[in-house]
């Protein structure tokens, strides 16, 4: 009996007939047309993405430069601003998850000692 694979009863593949597989297609008429505005519109769009992309970016430096200049105001005030940017961190979580990473914090303190 012929394995499964046998399709023609051959048991060695150097023996087997290459099978056709359909080649690339031809090209028609509108083919290149279409090629093209599908090109275009991609192109456009990719454009469009990249412009909002480094308008955003360049709104985003202006931005770091007033964060900077905030800071400096502060500083110069007399405030630290290191324990600002953490005061700032610990404003973005939610009180139970402060809540729990100061608990962990003591526990780790505790543990070297240093509480």
């Amino acid at each position: 009996m012929a394995h499964p694979y046998e399709e023609d009863g051959t048991e060695d593949l150097a023996e087997r007939p290459a099978k056709k597989t359909p080649g690339p297609k031809k090209a028609e008429k509108g083919d290149n047309i279409k090629a093209n505005d599908a090109y275009n519109v991609t192109a456009d769009e990719l454009r469009s993405f990249v412009e909002r992309l480094e308008q955003l970016e360049a709104e985003k430096a202006d931005i770091g430069e007033q964060v900077k200049e905030v800071f400096a105001e502060a500083k110069g005030r007399g405030y630290d601003t290191k324990v600002m940017r953490m005061v700032l961190k610990l404003r973005k979580k939610k009180p139970d998850e402060r809540a729990e990473e100061e608990a962990v914090l003591q526990v780790y303190l505790a543990a070297l000692g240093m509480e």
